[in-house]
């Protein structure tokens, strides 16, 4: 048998001696990266546990920020350090490396900070940024996580998914808010989504940041399926009513030139 093959013997064997409490931990996460959410009690038959020793090992996980629970549903999911180790694999992904140049075009066609991102469970990670030249400006937010129903490049994700969809990723008719302009509730979001639709595009007018305002929309595969967010975004002070219409000419321009370039 050569060297290669058993290495991968080795690697496809159980460890012998495995520890209990570990391989528990691990065969969560695996599941928290498969499922939108997952409940104490589903958590503990698929481990064959307790429910208590289930809710013992999801706590520590929320603790370590590796999980999250819903204050409403009680429903896990996957935490922030997850998701930003996704930033980690994105920056491997085709995506990123055929998206960078549009968003720098975007940046350079308006004069203001572009992003690209992509979902994360109901979160948007940004993976690529274009930072504007003026002083006030957006910064880069690569690497962050943001609620998608409170931002523009998430909305424009969103609207490309199915209602049935939205009601699995969004389970409790309440939503968090990051101010006092975001959608807090599923109905709104459902509404806002359908006008995204039919515009074509999203808007977030402060909903994310207060003084922040963007238009973002998203590209999608011959199949429909989104494959990522743009967005442009800038302070509120200089963005006057008739400077919308122009941000979203651009950003649908762009738009159009980077769907062409998807495989």
């Amino acid at each position: 048998m050569s060297t290669r093959a058993v290495d991968d013997v080795a690697v496809a064997r159980a460890p012998t001696y495995p520890i209990e409490s570990v391989d528990n931990v691990l065969r969560l996460l695996i599941l928290l990266s498969e499922r939108k959410q997952i409940r104490v009690s589903e958590a503990a038959s698929e481990l064959g546990t307790a429910v208590s020793t289930a809710h013992r090992l999801l706590a520590m996980l929320v603790h370590h920020g590796f999980a999250a629970q819903d204050p409403e549903s009680k429903m896990y999911r996957v935490g922030q350090v997850l998701l930003r180790a996704g930033l980690l694999a994105a920056r491997d992904l085709d995506v990123r490396t055929l998206i960078q140049p549009y968003v720098e075009q975007l940046r350079d066609e308006t004069g203001e900070t572009a992003h690209a991102a992509v979902l994360q469970g109901d979160q948007m990670l940004f993976i690529a940024c274009a930072e504007s030249p003026n002083a006030l400006r957006v910064a880069s937010r690569v690497g962050t996580i943001m609620w998608a129903h409170c931002t523009s490049i998430g909305k424009a994700w969103l609207a490309c998914e199915s209602d049935d969809f939205l009601r699995g990723l969004y389970p409790s008719p309440t939503l968090p808010a990051l101010t006092d302009r975001s959608i807090t509730s599923r109905a709104a979001l459902m509404t806002e989504l359908g006008a995204v639709r039919r515009a074509g595009f999203a808007r977030n007018d402060g909903e994310s940041e207060p003084g922040v305002g963007s238009v973002s929309a998203a590209l999608r595969r011959r199949d429909g399926r989104p494959v990522v967010s743009i967005s442009v975004s800038l302070p509120l002070v200089r963005m006057p009513d008739r400077r919308w219409d122009e941000l979203v000419e651009s950003l649908l321009k762009t738009k159009a030139a980077a769907e062409a370039s998807l495989p």
